[in-house]
């Protein structure tokens, strides 16, 4: 693979896929101030800035190396937001909703890509660039969705161990996050195993009729 395709890659792959992980932190913070919590702020991580959210590991190894090799596994993560639930007057809602804006950031992110496409083949579909900026969006959609569905699964440290745990028993939650660096392990190992291929239906299959959605909703 040459300098040049490297670089396409990176422009149709880690961009998107960079700026879907900082919004996603980005929501975390934002509506963790919003219920009381203003340690994202004061640490800095309340910004779009990818410097703020990066792990080195996590957002530009792995990811960039994914490319660079062709790995059939492209997977990342970034800094989490810090949250401290002392300064939230019901802990147990707030945090909630702190952990579910992480996937519906992405939701939301994938509608805005898909809109997108949509102005893209009703205004520029003859452009010099249409069919780069519908590729370059397309990856964002299928990001932004894998992201959501990933992020919504129902273990620790994800954000769907966190919604899970305001229908749980106190006591029960607290032994599921005593024990997240497992459950940690255990999601690494159904990544790199391809064991979360069973993930690939329902976003291939909600990302294109999110883009059928916008394309009718402009009448393409």
């Amino acid at each position: 693979m040459d300098m040049m395709e490297i670089g396409a890659k990176i422009g149709v792959y880690f961009i998107p896929f960079l700026f879907a992980l900082c919004f996603h932190e980005f929501a975390h913070g934002w509506v963790a101030r919003l219920r009381g919590d203003n340690t994202a702020e004061q640490m800095g991580r309340l910004t779009l800035n990818p410097v703020a959210h990066m792990d080195l590991i996590g957002t530009l190894i792995l990811p960039i190396a994914a490319i660079v090799f062709s790995s059939p596994i492209f997977f990342g993560w970034a800094k989490p937001v810090p949250v401290n639930s002392r300064n939230l007057k019901n802990p147990r809602v707030d945090m909630f909703w702190i952990a579910l804006a992480g996937p519906l950031s992405n939701i939301l992110l994938a509608f805005v890509g898909a809109f997108a496409i949509a102005l893209v083949a009703k205004y520029y579909s003859f452009g010099m660039y249409a069919k780069g900026a519908v590729a370059i969006l397309q990856t964002f959609i299928v990001t932004n969705m894998f992201l959501a569905v990933f992020n919504l699964l129902p273990m620790h440290p994800l954000d769907g161990g966190k919604v899970l745990a305001r229908f749980l028993p106190a006591s029960l939650n607290y032994k599921l996050e005593q024990n997240e660096h497992i459950t940690s392990m255990v999601l690494m190992v159904l990544v790199l195993t391809g064991m979360l291929r069973f993930l690939a239906e329902p976003v291939i299959w909600s990302s294109q009729h999110l883009i059928n959605l916008a394309l009718n909703g402009v009448g393409v």
